[in-house]
């Protein structure tokens, strides 16, 4: 017979994977030992589209008897580590023949992990698993001591056909593809294929002295990074964590390309899957919110043809709504006022974001943002980044050169911005 003490362990292990699957808190009872889990790291899940969308998924139809090697920055260290997994999106099982976690190797580039720090993720005490469809999986504790800003690399091995789930457009980061079972090689080999999607990763937890307090930024592309180096975890919110690492605080990007606050765009609306990306985060305590510019923007262009524009007072009264359910949560929320995009993609297929109309709605909602008092605190991301001689456009040196995106420069200002004060009410 095992040992109760055992026992009582293994069950506890449970009770918090479950937790973090489900993005909900679960106290551990009273123990000498007792474990804090805090999200360290997320990719927001998105649908997959069709062939008919302006945008190509840049996707393979499956992947079969290959290992896929990814990597994320941590926000906050702990002594432990947990990795969540992601079959949304999928109506058939995902077969995992093996997986491990190590340390990056930061500056050396490519695949490469740090010799010494490789280690099996078991699920439920076992080396392989099947995750049901749509359901997120988590590991069992890896003892990997990791310090914030830390980068991870998460392999995955597929032995069975598998189709790409737990979809993330816009990586901003290179994940790698290879033929076989490579899961513990220090370097994948040179003929593995580089892409900047992800797929089936979705989460880092890190165990940590005391629960951790989060942030979570709640945004489109602008969010996600398009438009800053690859690689370089040059998004705003990489940068707002390095600004909060000191203090704890986790920061997590709950930014899709695409995003709407509204409507479904190139994932769920984001009134829709706030409550899971961001309200049922373990320990958030504030959220931002960077939304609009697509729900102002795609009506009438290449992205949505056929809706109607949209009326300054629809984007207020969802916010409204975003911040009742902050409030019902204990959760404070601060505004971000919605960049310029003048010219936006101009010269390319998917030209059509800006108007002179679209930017007098634009204007208005950013009037209500900065005067309503809605909000906890407010950060005039368009202040900062707008062109004083043309304020409907981004200045030229915080524009990524598609005059929708900021670049390296612009994403630094933002992060910069945040008063961190009054992000987090102290």
């Amino acid at each position: 017979m095992k040992p109760l003490s055992k026992i009582t362990a293994r069950m506890r292990h449970a009770m918090l994977a479950l937790a973090v699957a489900a993005g909900h808190a679960v106290a551990a009872p009273p123990a000498a030992t007792a474990e804090h889990w805090s999200p360290s790291w997320m990719a927001a899940p998105q649908p997959l589209w069709g062939g008919d969308f302006v945008l190509p998924l840049g996707l393979p139809f499956q992947h079969h008897r290959q290992t896929i090697r990814q990597v994320a920055r941590l926000s906050i260290g702990g002594t432990q580590l947990r990795v969540v997994l992601s079959n949304e999106g999928s109506s058939v099982p995902l077969h995992i023949g093996a997986a491990r976690v190590a340390r990056h190797a930061q500056g050396a580039g490519g695949s490469a992990t740090v010799p010494g720090t490789d280690r099996v993720l078991l699920f439920g005490g076992q080396a392989a698993t099947v995750v049901p469809p749509g359901a997120r999986w988590v590991s069992d504790p890896v003892d990997l001591p990791l310090p914030a800003l830390a980068e991870v690399a998460v392999s995955l091995y597929l032995p069975q056909p598998s189709a790409p789930a737990g979809f993330h457009f816009d990586a901003r980061q290179t994940a790698y593809v290879a033929e076989g079972e490579h899961t513990a090689a220090l370097q994948l080999p040179a003929t593995a294929t580089a892409w900047s999607t992800r797929v089936y990763v979705s989460g880092l937890a890190v165990q940590t002295p005391a629960p951790a307090a989060a942030v979570v930024v709640l945004g489109d592309s602008i969010t996600d990074g398009n438009g800053a180096t690859p690689g370089a975890n040059a998004r705003w919110p990489d940068a707002l964590a390095e600004r909060l690492a000191g203090q704890g605080v986790a920061v997590l990007n709950a930014g899709i390309s695409g995003g709407r606050l509204l409507r479904d765009g190139m994932g769920r609306a984001g009134l829709t899957r706030a409550a899971q990306d961001v309200f049922g985060q373990p320990g958030v305590r504030a959220l931002i919110v960077l939304l609009g510019t697509n729900d102002i923007g795609w009506p009438g262009g290449p992205f949505a043809p056929g809706e109607p524009a949209l009326r300054a007072e629809e984007l207020v009264q969802g916010y409204r709504q975003l911040i009742a359910m902050a409030r019902s949560h204990n959760v404070r929320v601060v505004g971000g006022t919605i960049p310029p995009f003048g010219d936006a993609l101009a010269g390319t297929p998917l030209a059509g974001h800006y108007s002179p109309e679209k930017d007098a709605v634009r204007q208005a909602v950013n009037r209500w943002i900065r005067e309503a008092g809605a909000f906890d605190a407010v950060v005039d991301f368009d202040a900062l980044l707008r062109d004083p001689a043309r304020p409907s456009h981004l200045r030229a040196e915080m524009d990524s050169g598609d005059h929708l995106h900021p670049g390296d420069a612009g994403y630094r200002a933002m992060a910069a911005a945040v008063d961190l004060e009054a992000l987090l009410g102290r």
